[in-house]
């Protein structure tokens, strides 16, 4: 199977602040999920577990990452 780009869900947790990043493989048959203290951290540990995944694989040539928290800008 080649895959050209996989997107991940990015979903920040309310409690410790850590990212947790998902995808879930189109065919059913599992997915990566991952998480960082921070942006820097969690590119990191995707760039690890798509390599881990993927194995012997041609790896996708993208990763995208779609974020689901809303950004909360203070006013005062």
């Amino acid at each position: 199977m080649s895959v050209h780009e996989i997107t991940f869900t990015v979903e920040r947790d309310e409690e410790t602040g850590w990212l947790t990043a998902s995808w879930d493989a189109p065919d059913q048959t599992g997915g990566i999920t991952t998480q960082g203290k921070d942006l820097a951290d969690l590119e990191k540990n995707l760039r690890e577990a798509v390599e881990c995944h993927f194995g012997g694989e041609k790896l996708p040539q993208r990763i995208r990452l779609r974020f689901v928290n809303d950004a909360i800008l203070a006013t005062a």
